[in-house]
């Protein structure tokens, strides 16, 4: 596999060592820019991920360390689908996507990085953003580094 340097990247692959469970620390800790948290509600939050597919993508988890959906009251469930909504506006005005991939990974076996705490991905798509580097070379190329669409995300008005 080809290589494309980004060594703005390393502080993100140091981060995978950590132990525990990303959203329950970024649930408790309240240092949103650190986390990347975009948005709290009463009962969830939304972040970056910071290992993303595409450029802008948000992960949206309940506060509650759980891991299926049956485990979550409605309030949750419905506070969880309010802060999706409103996060495609803010990618929809932000980053402008023609599409979007939504969907939960329940289960490691369904490729949940963090079984253990059930959590929504948002991420956003473009007309021809799969092309010939990650097809051929096994190489994603991300447009724009975390800290710069967090804080836009994050002085973007909705």
């Amino acid at each position: 596999m080809k290589k494309i340097w980004a060594p703005w990247r390393s502080k993100y692959i140091y981060l995978r060592k950590r132990k525990g469970c990303i959203f329950c620390k970024a649930a408790k800790v309240k240092k949103d820019e650190k986390h990347f948290v975009v948005e709290r509600t009463p009962l969830c939050f939304s972040m970056l991920n910071i290992y993303p597919y595409n450029n802008g993508h948000l992960m949206v988890a309940p506060y509650r360390h759980k891991t299926s959906l049956i485990d979550f009251s409605q309030d949750e469930l419905c506070d969880l689908i309010i802060l999706v909504k409103k996060s495609l506006r803010l990618i929809d005005k932000v980053l402008k996507p023609d599409g979007y991939n939504l969907g939960f990974n329940i289960g490691k076996i369904a490729g949940a990085g963090f079984a253990g705490h059930l959590h929504m991905h948002i991420v956003p798509r473009w007309q021809g953003d799969t092309n010939f580097m990650p097809v051929l070379t096994q190489t994603k190329i991300m447009s724009e580094s975390l800290d710069s669409l967090y804080r836009r995300l994050k002085s973007a008005k909705i």
